[in-house]
């Protein structure tokens, strides 16, 4: 496991994000959506960071499952949100990968009737853009690796390590034996 990203590093990206928001938004009523459950960490430190009215929403996308490293079919929950007939709204989501979940969330989110909608990640992998659309804001561009740490996972673990890591091909190949099993640090 190689540390990219301390919470020092971190916490300074996410305050250079509030205030660009900030900027963009002058005090307007802004609805978050965030995209669960890698940004959960993220959203919550960012939100706090935030003047003005803030609605927080949370839908589910995802389209790793457990020991996968690579995106399959994406799975999208958003059953949760309200009506955004009108509404400026903020997606955030943890990595641009492919970007494949992004523009199809903006897309439903833009049929949904909001007035406005842009997105915000925290990382975005160089070299793996699938698609033409590109977030409106970024967090940190780092390197096409598989990243843990700070709300990302792998298979259910490292969520709560306060920094963001690398895995490298060994740590990947080694399966739990079961969800119970606690998550070891190499």
């Amino acid at each position: 496991m190689q540390i990219l990203l301390s919470p020092e590093d971190l916490a300074d990206g996410v305050d250079r994000l509030a205030r660009e928001i900030r900027r963009d938004y002058d005090g307007r009523p802004l609805s978050i959506v965030g995209v669960l459950t890698g940004s959960i960490v993220f959203v919550a430190d960012l939100i706090r960071r935030l003047d003005g009215p803030v609605r927080l929403h949370m839908i589910q996308a995802s389209s790793y499952r457990g020991t996968a490293t690579s995106p399959g079919r994406l799975d999208l929950r958003l059953d949760l949100l309200p009506d955004l007939d009108g509404q400026d709204v903020l997606l955030v989501d943890d990595i641009f990968d492919t970007g494949r979940t992004l523009e199809a969330i903006v897309a439903e989110l833009r049929r949904r009737g909001a007035a406005s909608v842009k997105s915000l990640v925290l990382f975005r992998k160089q070299g793996r853009a699938e698609v033409a659309i590109e977030p409106d804001y970024v967090g940190f561009d780092i390197p096409d690796a598989f990243v843990v740490g700070y709300g990302l996972d792998y298979d259910g673990c490292w969520r709560q390590l306060p920094h963001v890591a690398s895995l490298d091909a060994s740590e990947l190949a080694t399966p739990r034996a079961d969800f119970l099993q606690p998550c070891r640090l190499p």
